[in-house]
């Protein structure tokens, strides 16, 4: 079963058990995913590959987890709160998580792929790196790692 039909199927369940906040963000994330599908050009009802929703899930999760932190500068905890609810609904979908020893492997391997040895050849190793991780882990940690073993 593809992620889109796991999302579609999860819907129903949270609706019958009458999950008003996982119905709702569900829906949110399943309009974007028909929102993405059409912008591709695969009508409303196309579906989109797993790749693809992990890459909107991570996209949406982010955006929840920024409005979360902005909510709280604000001094909005309960609306903080609803974000943040909705970044874990969104994250149980996602592949689980590098742990930061097998994040570190990958970054070695990449710098000794790439043959680097300072800043400046930061990118040849990020472009190296990032499909290895392909949503297992956040961009801005593989950067902030990368430019650390680098001496940036």
């Amino acid at each position: 079963m593809s992620l889109q039909q796991q999302i579609t199927d999860d819907i129903k369940t949270s609706m019958k058990a009458r999950d008003k906040q996982r119905t709702s963000a569900l829906r949110m994330v399943l309009a974007s995913m028909k929102n993405a599908a059409v912008a591709a050009g695969r009508g409303p009802q196309g579906e989109l590959s797993d790749d693809e929703v992990v890459k909107l899930l991570q996209t949406e999760t982010k955006r929840r987890k920024e409005a979360a932190a902005a909510y709280r500068d604000a001094g909005r905890d309960e609306q903080a709160a609803g974000e943040e609810a909705e970044a874990t609904i969104y994250e149980a979908y996602l592949p689980a998580q590098l742990s930061d020893d097998e994040l570190a492997s990958l970054v070695d391997e990449a710098i000794a792929e790439a043959g680097a040895d300072n800043p400046s050849q930061m990118g040849q190793v990020m472009k190296a790196v990032m499909p290895k991780v392909a949503g297992r882990a956040d961009g801005s940690l593989v950067s902030g790692m990368v430019k650390d073993r680098l001496g940036g």
